[in-house]
């Protein structure tokens, strides 16, 4: 059978609820890291894992990134 060994393709926004509930993300956060262009399946990288300690906690690396990115001082 030739498509028995392929995965299933799942939509992004399953990989979104799925990375919301393991990061403890709001989904205000989800929206601002798809505003980023941050994948769902790389966050693992970017999460402090309480071993890291000069890291931010993912929640509050998204947000200083969106602030950087798209907040307009005046």
């Amino acid at each position: 059978m030739p498509g028995a060994n392929t995965p299933k393709l799942i939509p992004k926004d399953a990989l979104w609820e799925e990375a919301r509930k393991r990061y403890r993300l709001s989904r205000k956060h989800v929206r601002m890291a798809k505003a980023l262009g941050m994948n769902p399946k790389s966050l693992g990288k970017l999460a402090n894992h309480k071993q890291e300690p000069w890291k931010a906690p993912l929640p509050v690396f998204i947000e200083e990134c969106y602030r950087k990115r798209f907040e307009k001082e005046g």
